[in-house]
């Protein structure tokens, strides 16, 4: 499938999405966000890919929404139109029953900062910026900035950001909990695809379901996500890789995963 905001490619089970307009910073609009929508898609029924990467260009993750796009919104119901579309595409990410990395270099502004945010792993290259300026232009971040963010850093830090609308450098959001690793941009992509890959030596169905537990989780009381990890651990013992798992621990070698 050919796109035009996005370049989609496969390379060793890793699916990787790179954000590609680049004469608008790789800024949010609606062709790109049917093209991430369909390529999620794609990924999801291709059972070949094991892990995704999306990332940008050097110098730009995502800058935010297209303010031009932002412009032509003259009412609230144009708004729920639009807010609503980015949040179903982002929460696919989230859902999504694979690991997936946001490679961020250069800027991640407004929504570009929360398509990193609905990844379950970011990397960071050293010139990587992050931040919900949407206070500035007198709205509120509409694609999880206010919800995820909190969770990520915790609620203090990210009130600091969300209320000032002020930026953090690749270094501070290592520091507060938004990045996992900060590296060279010209190391960026190998990282990513290196720890693409020590997902993808792990067993599917179990890394699928750790996923979900621990995205469903979070969102419940303590008491009730224990029950929910309770369900995911007993189902695993339906699946020939836990069994192979523990009878290659016991032979001392190393284990061969099918994903089933």
């Amino acid at each position: 499938m050919d796109f035009n905001s996005i370049i989609f490619e496969k390379q060793d089970q890793i699916g990787i999405i790179t954000l590609n307009r680049p004469q608008k910073m790789n800024a949010l609009n609606k062709e790109l966000l049917d093209e991430l929508d369909k390529v999620l898609d794609m990924i999801s029924s291709d059972h070949e890919i094991g892990a995704v990467i999306i990332t940008g260009s050097d110098k730009v993750f995502a800058a935010g929404a297209d303010i031009t796009f932002l412009n032509e919104i003259k009412t609230p119901l144009d708004a729920h139109e639009f807010v609503t579309r980015v949040q179903s595409v982002f929460n696919k990410i989230e859902d999504l029953g694979k690991p997936v990395i946001a490679a961020v270099s250069g800027l991640a502004l407004g929504g570009g900062c929360e398509l990193a945010l609905a990844c379950d792993i970011r990397i960071a290259a050293e010139n990587a910026m992050f931040g919900q300026p949407e206070i500035k232009l007198g709205l509120i971040p509409g694609a999880g900035g206010t919800q995820r963010l909190p969770r990520i850093i915790g609620l203090g830090r990210a009130k600091e950001m969300l209320f000032s609308g002020d930026s953090i450098d690749a270094k501070e959001a290592y520091r507060v909990g938004l990045v996992n690793k900060v590296v060279p941009v010209n190391a960026l992509l190998d990282e990513a695809k290196n720890m693409a890959k020590k997902f993808l030596n792990q067993p599917g169905v179990a890394l699928k379901v750790t996923k979900m537990v621990v995205n469903e989780g979070i969102n419940l009381p303590l008491r009730s996500a224990l029950l929910c990890e309770a369900r995911g651990f007993e189902f695993l013992f339906s699946t020939e890789d836990q069994k192979e798992g523990v009878r290659a621990f016991i032979e001392k070698r190393k284990p061969i995963f099918k994903n089933r």
